[in-house]
């Protein structure tokens, strides 16, 4: 791939390996590691636990009191920015309930992706062009860059505030329970990973993650936006369907393509060759890859979306497909149930078949 210069001169760069090298290369060092693994166990779990786990009480107080802020910021900024906002756009009552939503999760994902950019490409750190990196001269209990532990606080804290938010405050959604999951086994990737310092590869994992989330939150507020006050506009339409557009191709691009060849390939074979006997091996790559699993799930819906819009030619007529039903006459005491059932017309598709998801 190429090579980078740094204060000890010039270093190789190993080269990205593709599909099939990753898979092979992984099982193989996978199974090795496995069969080596004679006394691996849950009593080997719980001393390397607690001979490697690195987390203070004042972290975990950190941690509790910003997700509780993120969710106060939420409720302040709809009620004082987003519903008013929504309400001088003239949106439609089915969006302007979704709007506040989207413009949080947009606000938020485009403040840390930047950050996790900033980090990756303005920095010292090569952890994108050199993956292998993220463990070179790892040490157990090693200090984390205070740079880094505010990403990690600011993304953790999030994701906690998520778990509830999902639950409790956003729109409840086909997918919203394995949203859910996504952000327990995120929150789990992030908690063990700043615990055990393998805060490395969790930056290069949420940079390839959050993109999409800005991407998706753009769309659908341009969804809202282009019928506000019952007309249409043209320019909110043709955002919204470049969105959906890079959203696709950005979300192969990133996470089901950099993700599994940077980040997985990484932590499978390179983890091992720079510190053998690396603590919790199979428990972090499982994760890693049961996030892989859901971003292959999320991607089916994306890949329906794009062959709906080859057959039917109108992005709008695509996202509406589910909704042909809502509009014949429903029961009386069905019509709350029905309208809390289907999602918004123009954005239903997007929301349920590009809905994300987190990240580490």
């Amino acid at each position: 791939m190429g090579s980078l210069a740094g204060s000890a001169g010039t270093v190789e760069v190993e080269p990205m390996p593709g599909y099939i090298e990753f898979i092979t290369r992984s099982t193989v060092v996978m199974l090795d590691a496995w069969r080596d693994c004679s006394s691996c166990g849950l009593e080997l779990s719980k001393r390397t636990f607690l001979d490697n786990a690195y987390i203070t009480w004042t972290e975990i107080a950190l941690f509790f009191f910003c997700a509780y802020l993120w969710t106060k910021i939420r409720r302040g900024l709809t009620e004082s920015l987003f519903k008013p906002l929504g309400e001088w756009c003239r949106l439609l009552p089915k969006d302007a309930a979704k709007m506040p939503e989207s413009a949080w999760k947009l606000v938020f994902y485009t403040m840390s992706w930047s950050y996790s950019t900033y980090l990756l490409f303005f920095t010292s750190y090569s952890y994108f062009h050199d993956p292998p990196s993220v463990f070179y001269d790892w040490k157990s209990g090693m200090s984390v860059p205070t740079d880094i532990a505010i990403a990690y606080l600011i993304q953790g804290s999030f994701y906690g505030h998520s778990i509830y938010a999902t639950i409790y405050m956003d729109a409840w959604r086909k997918d919203s329970a394995v949203m859910v999951v996504h952000h327990i086994i995120t929150l789990a990737l992030i908690s063990f990973s700043y615990a055990f310092r393998y805060h490395n590869i969790g930056i290069l994992v949420l940079f390839l993650h959050d993109i999409n989330d800005i991407q998706l939150e753009f769309t659908k507020l341009n969804v809202y936006l282009k019928s506000r006050g019952g007309g249409y506009y043209l320019l909110n339409d043709v955002l919204s369907n470049l969105g959906s557009v890079s959203f696709s191709i950005t979300w192969f691009w990133f996470r089901l393509y950099w993700f599994p060849l940077k980040v997985m390939y990484a932590t499978c074979v390179s983890s091992l060759q720079s510190v053998p006997h690396i603590p919790f091996y199979f428990f972090f790559n499982a994760l890693l890859f049961a996030l892989l699993l859901m971003n292959i799930y999320w991607f089916l819906f994306i890949v329906m979306f794009v062959v709906k819009l080859l057959k039917i030619k109108e992005v709008n007529d695509v996202r509406e497909y589910e909704d042909e039903d809502s509009r014949k006459e429903p029961p009386a005491e069905n019509s709350t149930d029905d309208a809390g059932h289907h999602n918004s017309a123009q954005g239903k598709h997007v929301q349920n078949g590009i809905t994300k998801e987190k990240h580490l």
